[in-house]
């Protein structure tokens, strides 16, 4: 037995399909399948179930499979120590981020990151909460960047920022008229939501639950996007992130952006590791990285809208002309 025998079951359990397992180890389907038929040898036991359509493990495949996993992951922890000692600050991090977020903050802090640790290589990986923190249980990620809370007891987490919450609405929307809102003002309303899956849902629907606001039914987007473009479409009203509507992100015609008087409705952002990580005093590090962003970045007020009912009237085009023309008259 030996690592490589124990890295090509891992694969065949996560592809579930020899092809693909044989792609991912760089080597040739045959190959793979002749590696996998001697390891079952060696062990005497049965590790896969060949069928016509597809790759199934044995109960004590899977069981193997899930030890041969850990100890990958922990022959990579001895690598990262041994990198580490000889250069602190270079190598690779596998980090996850969720799809709410990696788009708005990634921007601001990849260049400071590369700025801090210019030999380090990030490998950036976009899965929702759920994902993130199942591959990071598996060793398949380093850190992930998740919005807390999380109530796991073998991973740290490091407190990165707070981020504010803003209703968007149509420009037409009765709220518009409101320099800043409270909760309560939102009781008699319906929120557009993400879909099932996402945190951001979660925290939406803790907010709607404060104010006494309902869910717009019928409707779950798939993405921040999409649930923007529902509101520039005068389709209904939703909370974004501060970090969603501040440059370089590009505003969507029709929609009115409204902060929270007091303390706003919020998410808290952290970094997660497994506490037993070699890595852990690095991530400490690069969470500190994450930490330095510009605090108007993460300020609801600059982002917010002027009130429509404070916007000065815009003169018709033919009034306009017609001042124009009494002028040169």
């Amino acid at each position: 037995m030996n690592l490589r025998d124990l890295h090509y079951l891992v694969a065949l359990a996560e592809h579930r399909h020899f092809g693909h397992a044989a792609e991912a180890c760089f080597v040739s389907q045959p190959t793979l399948s002749t590696q996998i038929r001697k390891l079952e040898d060696e062990l005497g036991v049965s590790l896969v179930e060949r069928t016509p359509r597809k790759v199934l493990l044995t109960d004590v495949g899977r069981e193997i499979a899930a030890r041969a996993r850990d100890v990958l992951n922990e022959v990579e922890q001895i690598k990262g120590i041994a990198r580490r000692t000889l250069d602190p600050e270079s190598g690779t991090v596998r980090l996850g981020i969720f799809p709410t977020l990696a788009p708005y903050l990634l921007p601001h802090v990849v260049p400071l990151v590369r700025k801090r640790f210019p030999r380090l290589e990030l490998l950036l990986v976009e899965e929702k909460t759920e994902e993130v923190l199942h591959r990071l249980h598996e060793g398949r990620l380093d850190a992930g960047i998740v919005a807390l809370p999380v109530h796991e007891d073998s991973l740290h987490a490091e407190f990165l920022f707070e981020e504010p919450f803003l209703l968007a609405v149509p420009q037409s929307h009765a709220l518009a008229e409101l320099p800043s809102l409270k909760l309560s003002d939102l009781s008699t309303q319906s929120l557009l939501l993400l879909e099932d899956g996402h945190c951001l849902r979660d925290q939406a629907l803790e907010v709607c639950h404060l104010a006494g606001a309902g869910e717009r039914t019928g409707f779950r987007a798939t993405s921040l996007e999409t649930l923007r473009q529902m509101v520039a479409a005068d389709v209904g009203i939703t909370l974004l992130p501060t970090l969603a509507v501040k440059p370089p992100v590009a505003q969507a015609p029709n929609v009115h952006l409204i902060e929270f008087r007091g303390h706003p409705p919020s998410r808290r952002i952290a970094m997660l590791w497994r506490k037993s990580s070699a890595m852990a005093g690095f991530l400490k590090q690069l969470a500190d990285v994450f930490k330095e962003l510009p605090k108007n970045l993460l300020d609801a007020h600059s982002a917010a809208s002027t009130p429509v009912s404070a916007k000065p009237a815009k003169r018709s085009a033919s009034k306009a002309s017609g001042h124009s023309r009494s002028q040169s008259s």
